[in-house]
């Protein structure tokens, strides 16, 4: 049990309830190599040739995974991809907040990212290092990263910046 007094199998199933199936076709997740650098607290900003290295965590069948890791590597992050039939224990572990998970994980820098995260909200964070857990996109919203459909539709979406008590705030508005 957790802190939400609920078992790894229900936080999962709570984590992505409402969220829809991923559609997109599998991307096989591979290892990118880059200049990566340790990112301080009150250290100088972050420059794009200096991006930390991200860890993923994911179901070994998303599609929509594949899709923000790819929107990831391209932003010029270099990624660890770890494919786990359960995600819940990460969740736990690096504090998603109840409700506001998503189909993935991610860690960088001491920092969790959860869910459809644009590079730049990501890149923002790692400038600006603010005293927080990370950022959430709740969720699997239309048009974020990863959640891309042909005719370009995008649902409105807020990334959220989560502190330390596990409260948010917004981050980034798209």
């Amino acid at each position: 049990m957790n802190a939400y007094g609920l078992n790894r199998l229900t936080w999962v199933v709570l984590a992505v309830a409402g969220l829809g199936a991923c559609t997109q076709a599998s991307t096989p997740a591979q290892s990118t190599t880059a200049q990566t650098a340790q990112i301080v607290p009150g250290k100088p900003a972050v420059t794009p040739a200096a991006l930390p290295r991200m860890t993923v965590h994911k179901t070994p069948t998303c599609g929509c995974c594949g899709a923000w890791i790819e929107h990831m590597k391209k932003a010029g992050f270099a990624l660890d991809v770890h494919d786990m039939d359960d995600l819940g224990p990460v969740k736990e572990r690096l504090g998603v907040p109840y409700a506001k998970g998503s189909c993935h994980t991610a860690e960088i820098a001491g920092y969790l990212i959860e869910g459809h995260v644009p590079a730049a909200d990501i890149k923002r964070l790692l400038e600006e290092r603010p005293d927080a857990r990370g950022l959430v996109l709740p969720g699997m919203p239309l048009g974020s990263p990863g959640m891309e459909v042909p005719d370009g539709r995008q649902q409105p979406y807020t990334v959220e910046l989560v502190h330390h008590d596990g409260t948010t705030e917004p981050f980034a508005q798209h």
